[in-house]
């Protein structure tokens, strides 16, 4: 059985509620109960936070243990020095993910600090694009 977690960043929590046009209206709660309903072969394991250094924390933490992390940094993606060298420093491979096709909005949003540590990118399936990080693992 994988072993994988999920880490969303700073206004994940607010998914069903922000922005519905591009982040759609179902709660994230709501996904992972899909997610692992469907995926009874993985043990999954789940962690959001708004605050750059607990992600960086949760990714020391699971970074030697896990067969996988899926990670959307959120708008730290874009900022974070330390999130991307956190990725480098730690030896469970990394999945980049985003809901929204980030190359499609605000230019700032085309800069990743995570990507050239990551395994891969996915972005732009919406909800679906954890899925697909989770698919990547099991293949």
């Amino acid at each position: 059985m994988k072993k994988l977690i999920i880490i969303n960043g700073p206004n994940l929590n607010l998914l069903g509620k922000r922005e519905p046009n591009i982040y759609g209206s179902l709660t994230f709660t709501e996904f992972l109960e899909e997610v692992k309903t469907k995926y009874k072969n993985v043990d999954l394991d789940y962690y959001q936070s708004n605050i750059e250094g607990e992600l960086i924390d949760k990714l020391h933490e699971v970074g030697f243990e896990f067969d996988g992390i899926i990670l959307n940094a959120a708008a730290y993606t874009h900022t974070s020095v330390g999130i991307g060298d956190a990725i480098k420093a730690i030896e469970t491979p990394v999945i980049e993910v985003h809901i929204s096709n980030t190359f499609g909005r605000e230019e700032f949003r085309h800069q990743s600090f995570v990507s050239p540590n990551a395994k891969g990118v996915i972005l732009g399936f919406g909800l679906q694009s954890y899925e697909l990080a989770i698919q990547s693992f099991l293949n």
